[in-house]
């Protein structure tokens, strides 16, 4: 049976790390390796397919419990061996994740816990000081999306029809809402939050920049280069302001949202 589960986060971890040695003791879904990013240290982090799952749930790049705690021990680990050190390595989470592990077993052991202990460890890392950037290549859906990769203080996608960002797919949002799929598709030409589309997304002030590449699928040396320098300058970029996510509120379309946290702030 042909595989039918991307390979997209785990050419780009390929690629960008060139064959430096992986951290050890993570789970076969976790890809992560310490590799200089254009004369910085950096670890790069990515999780991918791994049919062999012990959680079936799992085995197509979704982001699941041994996911979860896995990037949040990954995390960790660089802040630890980087405490004291003004020179704090980069991290780019590589994102490709379909969804959270959705299951019975999952829900029983704590799903919720592995995907919040790996959001506490990039929050940490970014207030810790680490220069934090996620790429997107493929799919940044669902609980998986938040566990790995939203934490970063720059965003930037691939411009391709396959990178899509969404709280769930269309298929499971058709069915939450009571709707088809091309009633969603309609509502989102006119409501952005509701789009999967890179455009819509953008919209929304969360993507720092988007990229074009010739090979999304297996990146040439002119891709790996491209993307190579943006990361760099993403890099750059943070190390001039502050360390919070506060940047993301800078588009009209979160008109709304900065009103709320305003209104908040009169009130707490």
């Amino acid at each position: 049976m042909t595989a039918t589960f991307s390979r997209r986060g785990l050419a780009w971890f390929e690629a960008l790390t060139a064959g430096a040695a992986p951290v050890n003791g993570l789970p076969a879904s976790l890809r992560v390796a310490d590799a200089e990013l254009e004369g910085r240290r950096a670890r790069f982090l990515a999780v991918v397919a791994d049919p062999d799952n012990r959680f079936p749930r799992a085995a197509d790049g979704e982001v699941g419990l041994l996911e979860g705690w896995g990037l949040a021990q990954a995390v960790d680990t660089a802040i630890q061996a980087d405490a004291g050190h003004s020179d704090k390595r980069v991290l780019v989470a590589i994102v490709d994740v379909p969804s959270q592990a959705y299951g019975r077993r999952e829900e029983a052991l704590g799903i919720h816990q592995a995907l919040a202990g790996a959001v506490d460890s990039y929050a940490r890392a970014r207030l810790a000081g680490h220069p934090l950037v996620a790429l997107l290549v493929g799919k940044a859906m669902s609980g998986a999306f938040l566990a790995h990769g939203y934490q970063a203080q720059r965003l930037i996608a691939l411009r391709d029809p396959g990178v899509m960002v969404h709280a769930m797919g269309k298929a499971s949002a058709a069915r939450v809402t009571l709707r088809s799929v091309e009633e969603l598709e309609a509502l989102a030409a006119k409501v952005p939050p509701m789009a999967y589309d890179l455009d819509s997304y953008a919209s929304l002030g969360l993507l720092w920049e988007t990229l074009s590449v010739r090979s999304v699928e297996q990146p040439d040396a002119d891709d790996l280069a491209r993307v190579r320098a943006c990361l760099k300058l993403a890099v750059d970029d943070i190390e001039r302001g502050p360390r919070d996510l506060g940047g993301r509120l800078g588009a009209a379309n979160r008109a709304a949202s900065r009103d709320v946290r305003a209104r908040l702030r009169e009130q707490w």
